[in-house]
């Protein structure tokens, strides 16, 4: 199955980060796609045990992935390693939960500062000095959600928090699926 549009989006992405651009465009260009694209579908697999990571393209200033959204999954309360994280929604709606970066005076309960919702073809963008967050569908969305995410510049471990003390516990992140093709079924978010 080809994934024209979607690849196309990737060499518009290629040269918007060319030459050392900052991604002033990605909003626009990841809500043009998420609007009207549909050839991700082969590309997106869920699993019924967690939430998917799905690689779409990996450069040295970018990673684009679909994360699938199976009802009731979420991410953790993560951080984004000092990089740009745009998000935008394919199919379903999508909460994101931002909670304040934690202050140094020790162990203490993370307090959700507000809450967002998406709908597809709606862009989210956050970094770190906004705050951590954590994203998952609906509670209403009987089939999940499916979000397209870029991350400028790629990162392979982020901090998660436990949401009760704000323990940080480092984790290493890794891709369920390449271009669709399962890599393990245990290939955690």
């Amino acid at each position: 199955m080809s994934a024209q549009a979607l690849d196309a989006l990737v060499r518009s992405l290629h040269d918007e980060f060319q030459n050392g651009g900052r991604g002033g465009r990605v909003a626009e260009l990841l809500g043009e796609y998420s609007g009207t694209g549909n050839d991700w579908r082969p590309l997106a697999p869920f699993s019924e045990q967690h939430y998917t990571r799905n690689l779409v393209a990996l450069e040295a200033r970018f990673e684009l992935m679909i994360l699938c959204w199976g009802p009731g999954q979420e991410s953790p309360i993560h951080n984004h390693e000092g990089q740009d994280c745009w998000m935008a929604v394919l199919e379903g709606e999508v909460e994101e939960v931002r909670y304040p970066m934690p202050k140094g005076n020790g162990p203490a309960p993370l307090l959700a500062k507000g809450s967002l919702r998406f709908a597809p073809g709606q862009v989210a963008y956050i970094r770190d000095e906004m705050g951590l967050h954590l994203v998952r569908p609906l509670s209403t969305s009987a089939s999940g959600g499916v979000t397209l995410h870029l991350y400028a510049a790629p990162y392979d471990e982020c901090n998660c928090y436990c949401p009760d003390t704000g323990r940080i516990t480092r984790k290493k992140l890794g891709h369920y699926s390449v271009r669709g093709r399962i890599l393990s079924p245990s290939a955690a978010s």
